[in-house]
């Protein structure tokens, strides 16, 4: 990998910021000092790069949690309205994010995005079941304790599909958490018109042990820590040393 790029994507700044970094004589590989950012890396020689002399550390996959805001889609790029990419900071635009899984237009709340196509695949396949939480707010009919059960069992929605069984935990006879392991289109609103309610407003605030940091602001972002990016790789199953292979 060029040594621009893998200082860039590990966090040491945009690429232009990287290779103002390099030419400076700021860089070096062992005893080596690197002055072309266009250096051809490898991985066996991650541990010798030192940056002012201190050892650098690179990061070859990145996952950063976002409080997503109101009126941003979940995509990279749209011709029309404003995506989640413009709410990237400058230092990880290079790093070939995409989201994992989606959230609606209006729906507001914790995004992962990554590098990583596996843990992305694993995070959003139903066979890994990995759990989602969402707060609720309806109108409509109010909430009750049978609500609990029927949404255990398994909804069927009116168009014939059949959710899998999701956890509801009643906070008020107006607004609810739910909890689901799968990604059907709008599903969380359409579980919550089949059963005689309307989403006024939805806000996710976990993805399996992952939970939305109170701090962050919405349209603000940063990386998990490594006892987060720890247990959102135990959860799937997967070894954050993976190779990038199929699954």
């Amino acid at each position: 990998m060029r040594l621009d790029k893998c200082l860039a994507n590990s966090g040491y700044g945009s690429r232009s910021e990287v290779k103002l970094l390099i030419k400076s004589g700021q860089v070096s590989i062992g005893e080596t000092i690197i002055r072309d950012p266009g250096t051809d890396v490898q991985e066996s020689e991650y541990d010798l790069l030192r940056i002012d002399g201190h050892p650098a550390i690179v990061k070859t996959r990145v996952i950063l949690m976002m409080h997503k805001p109101e009126g941003f889609i979940t995509a990279m790029e749209d011709d029309r309205l404003p995506t989640i990419a413009d709410l990237i900071p400058e230092k990880w635009k290079k790093s070939k994010l995409f989201p994992v899984g989606r959230l609606d237009r209006d729906t507001t709340g914790l995004l992962l995005l990554t590098n990583d196509g596996i843990l992305g695949h694993r995070l959003t396949g139903p066979r890994w079941g990995v759990w989602k939480t969402y707060r609720v707010d309806t109108i409509g009919k109010m909430f009750s304790e049978q609500d609990i059960a029927e949404f255990a069992s398994g909804l069927s929605l009116a168009d014939g599909a059949v959710c899998r069984p999701a956890k509801l935990e009643l906070l008020s006879e107006t607004q609810a958490d739910l909890t689901i392991h799968e990604g059907k289109y709008h599903q969380v609103k359409r579980m919550m018109l089949g059963t005689g309610r309307r989403v006024t407003k939805l806000h996710r605030w976990r993805i399996g042990p992952i939970i939305l940091d109170q701090g962050l602001e919405p349209g603000q972002c940063r990386e998990l820590t490594i006892e987060e990016i720890a247990t959102v790789y135990k959860a799937v199953k997967l070894n954050p040393g993976h190779k990038e292979k199929g699954d």
